[in-house]
């Protein structure tokens, strides 16, 4: 169970997050939606531990892995070493099987100026699954793509859900995508943000919440 309770987040005087408190069941994905601005990435990265400056407490297991807005390669390192630098157990059969396994077997020896955009993101998505952790955290990982590679992004990504069992938070600006991965919705609004709508019990269907 995570269980996340922000009682204050500041920059300074400028307050940004106040009382969001809501639990993540093992294995739920749930997606946080708001306004451009709002401080969903923010809260994110309070959960993931990376910002820890704020008032309150967030339960989290120790296996973490993020995949940001932007894809954060190692741009000296091919697409093969940027999963096994980053995961020094896993060995290079198993990287090129996580290569292929996200359609770019044949980009292994490219470094990630030489990938697409959407090449990148499958290399993201492949480096934060290829370890398998307890806790994945989404910072609008389909942002600026076209909508067939967009696509091609959320199926990869329900699949590799469906295999590793991961409990996902997702933050994203879109009504689909928080339909199509989540399974439970939580919406930010105001200044400092708060939660308006959307918390219910852990592991609860959309149906099931008020």
């Amino acid at each position: 169970m995570i269980k996340i309770d922000v009682e204050r987040k500041a920059f300074g005087e400028n307050e940004i997050l106040r009382d969001i408190r809501f639990e993540v069941a093992d294995g739920e994905t749930v997606a946080i939606l708001g306004a451009s601005g709002i401080g969903k990435s923010t809260l994110l990265r309070l959960i993931a531990g990376i910002d820890e400056a704020f008032e309150g407490e967030i339960v989290r297991p120790s296996n973490i892995a993020m995949v940001f807005q932007e894809p954060v390669l190692l741009p000296w390192r091919s697409a093969l070493q940027n999963l096994t630098l980053v995961h020094p157990t896993l060995g290079e059969q198993a990287a090129r099987g996580a290569l292929e396994r996200i359609g770019i077997a044949d980009k292994a020896g490219l470094f990630p100026g030489q990938l697409s955009l959407g090449q990148q993101r499958r290399l993201a998505l492949a480096r934060a699954f290829v370890g398998r952790p307890a806790l994945l955290v989404m910072d609008e990982p389909y942002v600026s793509l076209d909508p067939q590679t967009a696509e091609e992004m959320l199926e990869l990504t329900e699949a590799l859900i469906a295999e590793t069992r991961p409990t996902v938070i997702l933050v994203t600006h879109s009504e689909a995508e928080a339909k199509r991965l989540a399974r439970r919705t939580i919406r930010l609004a105001g200044r400092p943000a708060t939660i308006v709508d959307g918390v219910g019990p852990p592991g609860a269907k959309r149906e099931d919440m008020t």
